[in-house]
Order: structure tokens, then sequence, then C-alpha cells
């Protein structure tokens, strides 16, 4: 069994769920969260939900399932060598992306902008709405029921006037105190995740070269590395070892400088983490260069003419279709309607929210293509 750290969560500890339950048999609360997490419905519709390629555009490109995975991976093993709780770790990367529209950061977009006057949308806060509403599993309760502290993980991000309606869930952002490290960790990892296999992706998609990538520093250095211990190495072996080593290089400067935080802030218990500054962080020197990377795929993959090309096209069906159902919600599945008779916007955006990028596009045509009648 792993030996916890003084400051990382615990069951006994644990601020429980928003319903009773009997304990779990065979596996702890947190194992029962990351089990309910992985059959959910929302989880297993990530398989064909944008990262950066929208689904369609290619067998293997991430997904926001496979990338979820990436991130629970990492978390995880971040989690064993910090002495944190794996499992309440492993829950909240699985689940930080549950709430997530389809196609990616345009569809985001999109259906914030549908909803400015109706309370916004963000999907941080659309996970959380997923586990502890939409998901439609048990008997007693609606939604996942899951441990406070792996909902708590899963808000990464809150303002002021939603942290107001969320109550003790939403306390931590009016007091301006901090998460657990479990979840300090996840939201890292995720990043950890993200920049590697976008640079990945892009370079398999052809839309960045290796010879532009040359001009990232931590990349770059990288690379020469690779080369020089494995000569004559080319295509994707070359690319492989050298994300390889990028993930690497991040993950050991995480570990070696959160533990330096913990150490600088005198940090003892879970409430002193509570009451630290952000304890999981780079260190200011591979900072820099972490930035010079996202500044590139910002640039050149993220703007790349044929992915804008199809994030416009994901804007104009994520607006199609909002515009269609609330002009008229009786075109909505049943219980969408139901939904729709307390608050149309949110169960529009709950609706579309959930969909996958090939359901989303098959519903506009059914809505707007000519001779689709179905």
């Amino acid at each position: 069994m792993q030996q916890l750290a003084p400051y990382a969560v615990t069951e006994a500890a644990s601020r429980g769920r928003v319903h009773d339950e009997p304990a779990p048999v065979a596996r702890g609360q947190f194992q029962r969260d990351r089990d309910r997490i992985v059959h959910s419905t929302a989880f297993r519709r990530l398989e064909y939900k944008t990262q950066v390629f929208v689904n369609h555009e290619g067998d293997l490109f991430r997904t926001r399932l496979t990338h979820s995975l990436e991130v629970a991976q990492l978390t995880r093993g971040l989690a064993r060598e910090l002495g944190l709780n794996e499992d309440l770790a492993e829950a909240i990367a699985l689940a930080h992306d549950l709430g997530h529209t389809p196609f990616g950061h345009a569809g985001q977009d999109a259906l914030n902008a549908c909803m400015k006057d109706f309370g916004g949308f963000e999907h941080n806060l659309q996970s959380l709405r997923t586990v502890d509403l939409l998901e439609d599993r048990y008997a007693g309760f609606d939604g996942l029921n899951l441990m406070f502290e792996t909902r708590e993980g899963i808000l990464k991000h809150c303002s002021r006037a939603n942290a107001e309606r969320l109550g003790e869930l939403g306390q931590r952002f009016l007091d301006s105190t901090q998460p657990s490290l479990e979840a300090q960790l996840a939201n890292l990892a995720d990043e950890i995740a993200y920049n590697n296999h976008d640079v990945d992706d892009g370079l398999r998609s052809g839309l960045i070269t290796l010879e532009q990538l040359d001009e990232v520093p931590i990349f770059a250095v990288q690379r020469r590395e690779a080369e020089a211990r494995w000569p004559g190495l080319s295509g994707r072996k070359l690319i492989n070892e050298t994300v390889r080593r990028m993930i690497h290089l991040m993950v050991i400067d995480l570990i070696e400088q959160t533990r330096a935080n913990i150490a600088a802030e005198g940090v003892r218990t879970l409430a002193d983490v509570h009451a630290a500054p952000r304890l999981v962080a780079y260190s200011d020197t591979l900072l820099p260069r972490l930035r010079e990377l996202k500044v590139f795929l910002r640039d050149k993959l993220y703007r790349h003419y044929q992915v804008l090309r199809m994030t416009n096209k994901a804007r104009r069906i994520v607006g199609d279709l909002f515009t269609a159902f609330m002009d008229d919600p009786h075109i909505l599945p049943p219980q969408y309607q139901a939904m729709a008779r307390e608050d149309k916007p949110r169960a529009i955006a709950d609706y579309i929210a959930g969909m996958t990028d090939r359901y989303a596009m098959k519903e506009h045509r059914r809505l707007f293509a000519v001779g689709e009648i179905h």
C-alpha cells in the first residue's frame, strides 16, 4: 500500500458525498469515483470529441478520450512520486474534460457566445454539472455523487458569481485558497499532455514541420540529444524520442520544483496546502521555454489556415444548432424539452455540450440540409 504524505488527501479526512451511501466493498472511495467516471456516458463520448483535429480527419490523432487517459497516466505517476493520493488524482484527471463541447475550444467559444446573456458557458463548470446532475445512472440520486475532493479538483476555474452559487464547493474561489495537491497536479499534467501531444499530432498531420520546431529551444535541444544518442535516427522514431524526452524534462522539473515549494512553505498538513500559494509548479528556468512552445503552437498550429477553416465551420454548426433550438425547443429530444421548460438556454447548452463531433454534424444536417427529414 502506498505511503501517503501527511498533506495528501485521505478518505478519513474527506468531506464526503452529497448523498450518503454505504461504504464501497473491495475498493476505496476515490476508486469508486474513478470507476463511476470511467463507466459514465460522458466519458465514452470523449472518444469522438475533438482535441485539435476534428474526429473524422484521421484515426491517429488524439481525441478527448485519449487525451484524458494520457493526463490520468501522468497524474497518477506524479502523485505516486510525491506521496499523494493516486486514486483521487486519477479520478480528477479522468473527469476534467467531461463537460467539453464538440469541436474543442472552437465549440466552447461558440457556445459561450450563444450563452452570453444566459450565464455563459465554461467547460470546467460543465464537467462539474455533468457529474453532479446530468449523468443519469443511479436510482438514489442524479449525477455520479462523487466525493467532495474529486468535484473540487474538477472545478479548476470559477468566476465569483458562479462560486457564490456553488456554496461550499465554490468557497475557495471567494477565499483565494488552494485545492488539494492532487487537484493541482491534474491541472499541470493536463498541460504537459496537450503541449506534447499537440506537437506530435501537428507533425503527424504535416501542418507543422521539424524544421519549424527547430526554432523552439525546448524541442530543438531534446531533438539534438536524441540524435546524439541514436545517430541516424529519423522519421517517427525521432519524433517519438524527442517528445518522450520533452515529457520527461517537464515531469522531473515539476516534481523537483513542487518538492522545493512544499519545503519552502513549511507544508505539513492538508490545511497548510489550502492556505499556501499554488505549490505544484515548474521552475523559473523551465517556464520561459514552455511559454515559447505555447506561442509556437498557437501561431503555427492552432492558427494554421486548415485548422481555422474547420474551427470556423464548428462555430457555425454550434451557433446554428443553438439558434434553431432556441427558436423551437420542441425539436429537442424529449428529456431536454422537459429541462427546457425550466431553463431553455441551459438545457440547450447541456444538449449541445454533450454531443460528439460527428453527432453535432449529423444533427446539423438533419435540421438544415435539404432532403434530410429524419
